[in-house]
């Protein structure tokens, strides 16, 4: 599992013009089941995304096409965690610690 965070390294204006298009990227990555919960950080200065079931590699291909990323208004860092103790609604992304599924 990944923990991404996003720091806005533009003025907010600049951030919301690609709002939109952001949350777009969002909805498809949600859509097949790789991100599992996202939000803006307080103060505004980012936002996280919690997400799963793809490599290391992969999530940073993902992150390289956030409008964000594209648009010069973000930076990721990029966290790797074995999930091994989740709520009930988070079970099918469990792991134990050799990496694998529990669920």
């Amino acid at each position: 599992m990944f923990v991404m965070e996003l720091s806005y390294t533009a003025p907010l204006e600049a951030v919301e013009e690609q709002m939109d298009a952001h949350i777009a990227w969002l909805d498809g990555y949600y859509a097949s089941g790789v991100f599992l919960a996202s939000g803006r950080k307080v103060p505004r200065e980012g936002g996280v995304i919690l997400a799963g079931g793809v490599s290391r590699t992969e999530i940073e291909r993902i992150a390289a096409e956030d409008p964000f990323t594209v648009a010069g208004v973000c930076a990721y860092r990029i966290t790797e965690f074995i999930a091994t103790k989740t709520s009930a609604d988070l079970a099918t992304v469990r792991e134990n610690p050799l990496g694998q599924h529990t669920a």
